[in-house]
């Protein structure tokens, strides 16, 4: 059986080892090739002859025993662990990067301990040679993938030439742009959504023959059952988002955000599912003047980063050699979506210049890392395409160093954006600051981030100018004052309630995870219609 941690099984690597090496040899050869047939064509017959000569003795005395030294180099450089599941331009870049050490670390080894040299004529088209050869094999690899949609092993299965993958919470501003993402690229998508801020933000996508929407609540049993038969991978987004909108309703926020996490994973391995992408937050990082890692400890301010960091546990420890949960942290998020969101910084400033022509930055010095929300749908399509053995209880921070930024500085870009915009500091108890390091998602996936916050900024100038969007102030662009508005989102079902009061008793108590058939074991009545309703 295969190991799902990160490292890659001998049996797959040896083979892309032996492959490396013929075309480490073959470039040799070529090499040699074109520097006779130059030679030749300038009139220098003698100068070939006697550079085959001096080949053959080089070849079999010094080249041969050292090349393995190439193969070497590219193992340490990750070719064969980390590499497969890189975007191509971060794919090429490793590499170039690590064949030119490699053919640094030869030639120096040749001068210092070689008795023979092949020349400059030779070892210039050998540098040229290897390094086309190890990108081309890998491009034309990656081409072929996706050209006759052939997924990496492990990576995004299919039935029928189509992935099915159910997107819980897929109505909402992350969801229904990562849904048309999806669909787009051939899979077919379920989305489970109660449909809470309306329906709207998924027009685009209703008539697509491989969309399927199933209104229902993520805490009813029979809904998620009925979501979850026939998917291999499972993206959950749902969730009451923001540290206002859960304190408004905390009873709701531990039920949407946790229980029902709790109870999906139960689900989800019952029905064999494979693949399941937990949205979680930078925010469980808390308040901290250090550069956070995965590896950092989470200190978690609110209830709504408290349920992230709990649910996080909870999947981590239901990993198993069949389920493979991936925690993606999201940065905080702006842009432009179907449904947008103006409870959120740069969204918010955004629409407050353009309107009111007046923005307040609070705590103007403190640190926030941003995500562009298209960016973190390729974050997850990133995921779902990777190798298992490179996600599979792994948790990755979702963002790019470069757009680590204080609250100022998205104030002047703002300014910059609407020139004009008056700008007022305020100081105030919130002191949340943090800096997020990405590394392991931009290394070990390839993924980096395409927009820049002006860019967010300008195309959410571009939507109002364009009268995509008419007043920021609309109740359905803010969490917390839709739900104030719309009430409590609370459990109307007994049975539900039940099974959420159960999962949620685990994180208090610490107790075992209980399964589906467990939870209401006090009523086996409300058990045994819940069965059958589902």
């Amino acid at each position: 059986m295969k190991s799902t941690s990160g490292r890659i099984t001998w049996q797959e690597a040896v083979p892309r080892v032996i492959a490396d090496f013929v075309m480490v040899h073959l470039s040799m050869v070529a090499a040699l090739a074109v520097s006779v047939v130059y030679q030749v064509a300038v009139g220098s017959g003698t100068e070939a002859h006697a550079l085959t000569g001096d080949f053959t003795n080089y070849y079999t005395r010094f080249f041969w025993g050292m090349s393995p030294i190439f193969p070497l180099i590219f193992g340490l450089n990750g070719f064969y662990t980390h590499t497969r599941s890189y975007a191509s331009l971060q794919k090429n870049w490793v590499i170039l990067r690590t064949v030119l050490v490699a053919v640094m670390l030869f030639f120096g080894l040749n001068a210092m301990f070689g008795n023979t040299v092949a020349g400059r004529s030779v070892d210039l088209p050998f540098m040229v040679f290897v390094g086309l050869a190890l990108c081309g094999s890998r491009f034309l690899k990656g081409y072929i993938e996706d050209r006759f949609d052939v997924k990496p092993k492990n990576g995004l299965t299919t039935t029928n030439g189509k992935s099915h993958v159910l997107v819980v919470g897929g109505a909402g501003y992350i969801g229904s742009l990562l849904t048309e993402r999806l669909l787009q690229m051939g899979h077919k998508v379920r989305v489970l959504d109660s449909l809470l801020y309306g329906k709207e933000s998924l027009r685009p996508v209703e008539s697509h023959p491989d969309f399927e929407l199933m209104v229902g609540d993520c805490r009813n049993i029979r809904d998620v059952i009925r979501a979850v038969r026939g998917v291999e991978s499972i993206v959950h987004l749902a969730a009451i988002v923001g540290d206002p909108a859960c304190e408004q309703d905390r009873e709701a926020a531990l039920e949407i955000n946790y229980a029902a996490t709790r109870m999906m994973i139960e689900v989800a391995k019952g029905h064999g599912v494979g693949r399941m992408l937990f949205a979680s937050s930078c925010s469980v990082y808390g308040a901290t003047d250090v550069e956070m890692g995965e590896r950092s400890k989470v200190s978690p301010i609110s209830l709504y980063a408290q349920t992230k960091v709990d649910s996080e546990r909870a999947l981590l420890s239901a990993k198993n050699e069949e389920f493979h949960p991936t925690i993606l942290r999201f940065a905080t998020v702006f842009g432009l979506g179907y449904r947008p969101r103006f409870d959120l910084v740069v969204n918010l400033l955004s629409a407050k210049a353009k309107q009111d022509g007046t923005i307040t930055i609070f705590n103007g010095q403190q640190w926030r890392p941003f995500i562009h929300v298209r960016d973190i749908v390729e974050a997850m399509i990133c995921t779902l395409r990777s190798p298992v053995r490179l996600v599979s209880g792994e948790t990755f921070n979702v963002g790019d160093s470069r757009l680590n930024h204080t609250l100022q500085d998205v104030a002047e870009i703002v300014q910059e954006v609407f020139p004009g915009t008056k700008v007022e500091h305020v100081e105030n108890a919130d002191r949340r600051n943090y800096r997020v390091n990405f590394d392991k998602i931009h290394d070990r996936l390839g993924f980096s981030a395409r927009y820049t916050i002006r860019d967010g900024v300008e195309e959410l100038k571009a939507a109002f100018e364009e009268g995509l969007i008419q007043d920021y102030k609309d109740l359905r662009y803010n969490n917390q004052r839709f739900l104030q508005v719309a009430g409590a989102v609370g459990n109307k079902n007994e049975i539900d309630s039940l099974i959420m009061a159960a999962f949620a008793k685990v994180r208090n108590e610490g107790g075992p995870v209980p399964v589906v058939g467990e939870v209401v074991t006090a009523r086996p009545e409300v058990l045994k219609v819940a069965s059958a309703s589902a």
